[in-house]
């Protein structure tokens, strides 16, 4: 099977192999376990007018451009903080990029992910137990995109998932 996808403006070709070694060895994600603390609500606001954000990749060489749609502002830690906001797949939701102070000790290094749904106010419910590592936590060949610099926090996030087991002695 191969993939066709289009990263930084080019095309790229991925072959996928179902006996490939990453695959096959498989060994699992660890995750914290659940803890309320880390399911916080916050507000999204918008932006006037969606803008466009470019960041890096895991890939040296390349970039991505994403909408971003407003800002999400929250309280953790006792820290006001606030984490910029992009699009995401489904209508009407949007999709959060982060790293924090638990990033390359017990957290995949270059990001997590979050997916939020804002209600009609604006409220969210900003839940890091359910914080996912994007492919790149998985295979160096993945052109994951990093957080904008703004949503690196100041604050260990000890929710969601970790270092897979098969890149934890990498770190």
């Amino acid at each position: 099977m191969i993939e066709l996808a289009k990263r930084g403006g080019e095309y790229i070709v991925r072959p996928r192999h179902p006996e490939n070694a990453l695959l096959r060895d498989y060994q699992g994600t660890p995750a914290f376990s659940p803890d309320a603390a880390y399911a916080v609500r916050g507000t999204f606001v918008p932006f006037e007018v969606p803008r466009p954000t470019t960041v890096g990749a895991a890939v040296e060489g390349i970039q991505h451009v994403y909408e971003a749609a407003g800002e999400i502002r929250f309280k953790l830690a006792g820290q006001e903080l606030s984490l910029t906001a992009f699009n995401g797949h489904a209508p009407g939701s949007l999709l959060v990029l982060f790293t924090d102070q638990t990033s390359g000790k017990t957290t995949y290094p270059a990001n997590r992910s979050l997916s939020v749904v804002p209600a009609a106010d604006g409220s969210v419910l900003l839940d890091f137990n359910r914080a996912v590592n994007l492919p790149c936590a998985y295979t160096d060949l993945a052109t994951c995109p990093l957080p904008p610099a703004e949503n690196r926090l100041p604050v260990a996030i000890e929710a969601g998932e970790k270092i897979p087991y098969e890149r934890q002695d990498q770190q």
